[in-house]
């Protein structure tokens, strides 16, 4: 069984999933910067989580989840990392700190992690660009017809639902999961966070195929263990973008948004 010592996301109190007894992996995330204790919302941070996690409940690696608080590392980190933000992959000592080494290192390197990246080319050609649609939206000046600034983002979404209502299964490449649902639903959960946040967007509840596909993915524990809390996506991208709230999120309880529209249900 192969062993990792810690896995650097964005902090939060996460406790250790002990699903294998001997041989351990380390997550460790960066912080929330609300209160630098919860997980954060690095997109990065969640999409190696869920990989690992999945394997963890395979029982092919064992897995233990701990953050850093970016504001404030402890001295540990300072001196074997310097700056390097999360996410950080620790296997057997030796560290892998880039996000292209470490999706390879999961891929090539971890017991069960091939069976994750899965070879899609439609797929991998459908959720390109998503984010950075939804980027562009939620920075761009607010005009009048905020229906026409969305316009490339709601026609990106409507593709995804389209595809899920024709593919008809549970994830994006089968009934079962894999790197590129991984990668998908955190950045769909900014975009149904963020964009209702910063312009009153939501998603449309006439897209059934996303929206069953949504909540297929809020049934697993892999996503509800490392989906940060709504304020720490809304904090997330107003300090990545420079937008402004008005909203004192620091002050707020944490919700984690998991429902789905009662119309998507049926």
């Amino acid at each position: 069984m192969l062993r990792f010592k810690i896995l650097y996301l964005e902090r939060s109190e996460i406790n250790e999933i002990g699903f294998a007894e001997n041989d351990r992996n380390c997550v460790q995330l960066q912080a929330s910067t609300i209160d630098g204790r919860r997980k954060g919302a690095c997109l990065f941070c969640q999409e190696y989580f869920m990989e690992l996690y999945l394997l963890a409940e395979l029982k092919t690696i064992s897995l233990k989840v701990t953050t850093v608080d970016m504001q404030k590392p402890p001295p540990d980190f300072r001196t074997n990392f310097e700056a390097t933000p999360p996410p950080i992959l620790i296997d057997r000592g030796m560290a892998i700190l880039e996000n292209e080494k470490i999706e390879r290192h999961i891929m090539k390197s971890v017991p069960g992690g091939h069976n994750l990246f899965v070879q899609d080319k439609e797929v991998a050609t459908l959720i390109e660009n998503l984010y950075t649609k939804f980027k562009m939206y939620v920075t761009k000046f607010e005009s009048a017809d905020t229906k026409e600034a969305s316009q490339p983002l709601m026609s990106h979404l409507e593709r995804i639902n389209d595809f899920l209502a024709k593919r008809g299964t549970r994830f994006l490449t089968g009934d079962t999961m894999s790197c590129f649902d991984c990668e998908l639903m955190p950045r769909l959960q900014h975009i149904r966070i963020g964009a209702k946040a910063f312009r009153k967007f939501e998603i449309p509840t006439k897209f059934t195929g996303l929206w069953t596909y949504m909540a297929n993915m809020y049934e697993l524990e892999a996503f509800r263990q490392s989906c940060p809390a709504d304020q720490d996506i809304i904090s997330h991208i107003k300090n990545q973008l420079g937008l402004r709230t008005t909203a004192r999120i620091e002050l707020e309880t944490p919700i984690f948004t998991t429902s789905i529209p009662i119309v998507a249900e049926t």
